[in-house]
């Protein structure tokens, strides 16, 4: 995997939303064909989503102590849970987010390709990366989604070319609402070293002063096939943490959980989503606290210290990044 470069290839470079709109047929390399990841499948039942209140959460009161407890139940199963009360996150501004992500998606496809991706870039406009033309063929699956990628945080490392500039509020909202959101994952890794009785700074440490923050805005339109082709195809986030807006696992050992999930397909209606993923700082090294780690329960995982790059080239070819660092 070493030394791996994506390129662009010719199937892929379309967005799917350009194909919905001229009526082609889906090109093979967005069908699943065999494709399997991990134990997801279309068995697996309904649950509730723990809602953990998150002004609840710091309070030292028996409450903020109960709220603990969902949290931890929450990373220990199925590794997501829904957020509710959170400082300075009002419904105006939810709406002001989803409202230019749907304004940018509704522009004409000149004015989008304007922030096109480089092909040697992750972040911009477009669709899926693709590896290599011989690793497509063999055995990476497109999405069917066009997205907007942008790391936002740390403010100096931007790469403004990307950042639309129509809608004029988009770059405006998206820095009030991942300020916001950067608060919120602090408060989190503070209540997860909490409920594990470890210092509150535990994971902040290895989060670093200057987080990495990318924004990633996905639009999914109608798909022709809908059972043959995911939106996303089933994986594992390579962040700290993930704040979802729709329409954590090498630090604690393993015992926090994230979460294999997809994003699936419809045949009749578009969808948009607005992930926030929040990951520690560029170049610092994260490995397992020490706290969690006995006789019972070994170390499972080694130091690593880029794990973005392994992610990004894991996820392509179906496999789960987590997989690469451990022991």
């Amino acid at each position: 995997m070493a030394g791996l470069s994506p390129i662009t290839a010719d199937i892929g470079c379309k967005p799917v939303q350009e194909m919905v709109k001229d009526g082609d047929e889906m090109p093979d390399e967005y069908i699943c064909k065999d494709f399997h990841y991990g134990t997801i499948d279309d068995d697996v039942p309904n649950i509730e989503i723990l809602v953990v209140d998150l002004k609840v959460l710091t309070s030292s009161s028996a409450c903020g102590r109960e709220e603990l407890g969902k949290l931890r139940s929450a990373l220990s199963s199925w590794g997501y849970f829904q957020v509710i009360n959170s400082t300075g996150i009002d419904e105006s501004l939810v709406d002001e987010v989803d409202k230019v992500s749907r304004q940018f998606f509704d522009l004409s496809m000149e004015e989008k390709q304007k922030y096109g991706r480089a092909p040697d870039d992750t972040e911009g406009y477009g669709n899926d990366i693709v590896l290599s033309e011989n690793v497509l063929r063999e055995n990476q699956i497109l999405d069917w989604t066009d997205r907007l990628y942008l790391l936002v945080h740390p403010e100096a490392k931007r790469k403004l070319k990307y950042w639309p500039e129509n809608p004029k509020s988009f770059s405006v909202i998206l820095e009030e609402y991942s300020s916001r959101l950067k608060l919120i994952a602090e408060e989190l890794l503070r209540s997860i070293a909490r409920f594990m009785n470890l210092p509150d700074d535990r994971f902040l440490r290895q989060y670093g002063d200057r987080p990495v923050m990318y924004a990633r805005f996905s639009f999914y339109p109608p798909c022709p096939r809908p059972k043959l082709e995911h939106g996303i195809k089933p994986h594992a986030d390579g962040s700290a943490i993930t704040i979802l807006l729709q329409d954590k696992e090498i630090m604690s050992n393993g015992l926090l959980k994230s979460p294999v999930h997809r994003a699936v397909t419809n045949s009749e209606k578009e969808r948009i989503t607005v992930a926030m993923f929040c990951s520690p700082e560029s170049g610092s090294e994260i490995d397992p606290v020490e706290e969690p780690i006995d006789d019972k329960r070994p170390k499972l995982y080694k130091i690593v210290k880029d794990y973005t790059a392994t992610y990004f080239q894991y996820l392509q070819q179906g496999k789960r990044p987590i997989d690469a660092v451990k022991i």
